[in-house]
């Protein structure tokens, strides 16, 4: 349960959680761990029947083995326990501001239960074949008679990623200060670690699929909705790291958004299409959409907080639905390639209308050129990315051929390249602004309009964006200035200026990306002293993320950043190795003979999806 008031301190610290709370997180979490463990080791010695018996019953209802259908059962409900709390979490920490620690927020309650149950998943799946078995050719052998079926060992490994994060965030908030940001370090550890294992997933299920056809078995049942609920559950992942933008709260620049949304797209679908074949890009997206508006309800209209918004997606599933109705020819890859073709131009036309539509930050000319050049690459790279796993998962041991085998590489290559572009940026050439405010409410819960003058007058020319954002005060606000003349602007909502508000002018113009307080509280934790909203000032602008992330620590050595930064790189790199090894096993290793007599004769092309013979 929750603790109670009583327990968590007066003020939320700044610099890592309270001695109490980290020592009762690690004391459940190990307790958590250790009756995971004792389960398992109860089924694998004999002592119980329990887990074999409900193995069986997965395995009568669903048609797959006991092996795959139980812990896939266990990942769909965890995985969305997971992503709830997630974005819940964001929420609240957008509306109110850091918490007292990792037990005194409830979202963080369903991020470990939903983390937990996806390491049990794999945990499951890796101890549930019997001894001397091995559950699926490309199973994984742990000793002399214990094999583990490949997508439990990385759903395992995956979800043990994103668990470690969780001490290494107090870890780093007390080296570095708390950083409010979803792309913190240890923050795209966890959301990558949980995302990622539904890659663990789809291989399971495949393994599954497999297994059960080359045993001449009764075929699996409901296939089709299990891999649109996984490939959804993927493209889901693959859309958690938008957050930023879905908040409408970014602290990065906004050439991010189209690349990412690109990315996500390119991947996602196409893998979803040769995965289940005809129709798998829409199937696959309704299980996407199913999420995501479930989502939007719960962050939202039910909890009070900031809502989040989403990329649809339709026009880009329809897309690749028409590539692959002309492209039976193709291989994965080149069929990817040209799908992310469609989705960079097509698709991206779509979704910058869409911005216009919903989104808080729409995407405007200033974005031009770089917009569209890094979201046609990230489409492409990314569907090239999409063929390489759904051609893994589809088609093994086709569409490969040697020559080719370099492009998902290269592709990684262009994502990181992209990466690398977007991610400097700088205060840009010194700025100020005269601000007058005018009361709209008075104290305590003052709310004000405000006259922004800015110095030199065309500084926001061609911005990304020039707003004023309140947040962490019980809710957000964010507001795109109207301009009145050359250089002057005026507010159209009313700003809180009282009590934990933070309200900040913010302009991202290219490479710049700074912020100009208008109220910030007293934090005494930090420590850094108020700055009051005065009728009339003039202030200049800073770097944005010194405003929107007040808790760092100032002179911190740079060798313990950059160290820390590469090691947590480094783990993250390990990650997605292991997952690429993984499919590159599942490929090579997951077709039996007669599959590979028909594969030998046939020509390379797009795959109907992995159906086994007899479903």
């Amino acid at each position: 349960m929750r603790l109670p008031a009583s327990a968590i301190a007066a003020a939320a610290p700044a610099g890592g959680a309270a001695t109490g709370q980290t020592i009762a997180a690690t004391a459940g979490a190990l307790l958590i761990t250790a009756t995971m463990l004792a389960i398992v080791s109860a089924h694998r010695s004999g002592r119980t029947s329990r887990v074999a018996r409900l193995a069986a019953f997965a395995e009568r209802s669903s048609g797959l083995p006991g092996w795959s259908a139980l812990p896939i059962a266990f990942v769909y409900g965890a995985l969305g326990i997971a992503v709830f709390g997630m974005y819940w979490d964001i929420s609240i920490h957008l509306d109110k501001g850091r918490d007292p620690g990792p037990l005194a927020n409830d979202a963080h309650y369903f991020i470990l239960a939903g983390l937990f149950g996806v390491f049990f998943a794999g945990l499951l799946a890796v101890c549930l074949p019997r001894e001397g078995e091995r559950p699926s050719r490309p199973s994984v052998r742990l000793t002399r008679d214990w094999y583990a079926p490949l997508g439990g060992l990385l759903m395992l490994i995956s979800a043990s990623f994103a668990l470690a994060a969780f001490p290494l965030d107090d870890l780093w908030h007390r080296l570095f200060g708390q950083d409010v940001t979803l792309w913190g370090p240890t923050h795209l550890m966890l959301i990558g670690g949980a995302g990622l294992a539904t890659v663990g997933g789809l291989i399971l299920l495949c393994e599954g699929v497999h297994a059960r056809s080359s045993g001449r078995k009764p075929g699996v049942r409901w296939l089709v909705p299990r891999q649109a609920a996984l490939a959804g559950s993927f493209l889901v992942a693959l859309t958690t790291f938008q957050a930023e933008f879905d908040f409408a709260v970014p602290q990065f620049r906004l050439v991010w958004h189209p690349i990412l949304v690109m990315l996500a797209a390119g991947i996602g679908l196409v893998t979803a299409r040769l995965l289940i074949g005809r129709g798998g890009a829409l199937a696959g997206l309704a299980g996407y959409l199913a999420i995501r508006g479930l989502l939007s309800v719960w962050v939202g209209p039910i909890t009070g907080h900031t809502p989040v918004h989403f990329a649809p997606y339709l026009v880009e599933a329809l897309v690749v639905e028409a590539v692959g109705l002309r492209a039976t020819r193709y291989g994965p890859l080149a069929f990817g390639a040209l799908a992310g073709l469609g989705i960079g131009t097509i698709g991206l036309a779509a979704e910058w209308g869409w911005s216009h539509v919903w989104w808080v930050i729409p995407w405007t000319s200033a974005l031009l050129p770089e917009g569209i050049i890094g979201g046609v690459l990230a489409a492409v790279a990314g569907g090239v990315i999409g063929g390489f796993v759904g051609g893994s998962l589809s088609a093994p041991m086709r569409g490969f051929p040697v020559e080719a085998r370099w492009a998902p590489a290269a592709a990684a290559v262009v994502v990181i390249g992209l990466f690398a572009y977007a991610l400097p940026m700088q205060g840009g050439p010194p700025t100020s602004a005269r601000i007058t405010l005018h009361d709209i409410t008075p104290p305590p819960h003052r709310t004000v309009s405000a006259t922004i003058a800015l110095q030199p007058p065309g500084r926001a020319d061609h911005a990304e964006w020039l707003n004023v954002t309140a947040w962490q005060g019980g809710g957000s606000v964010v507001d795109p200035l109207h301009r009145v003349r050359e250089g002057v602007y005026q507010t159209t909502k009313p700003i809180p200026v009282y009590g934990n508000w933070k309200a900040t002018v913010r302009l991202h113009n290219g490479s710049t990306v700074a912020g100009l307080p208008i109220y910030f509280p007293e934090d005494r934790a930090i420590p850094v002293p108020g700055i009051p909203a005065s009728g009339s000032f003039e202030r200049g602008f800073v770097r944005d993320k010194k405003n929107l992330q007040r808790e760092q620590k100032p002179g911190v050595p740079g060798v313990l950043t950059l160290g820390a930064y590469l090691l947590v790189l480094a783990v993250a790199l390990g990650l997605l190795g292991s997952l690429a090894w993984g499919l590159g096993r599942f490929a090579r290793l997951s077709t039996g003979r007669g599959e590979r007599r028909r594969a030998a004769g046939a020509r390379p092309g797009v795959p109907s999806g992995t159906r086994p013979a007899s479903a």
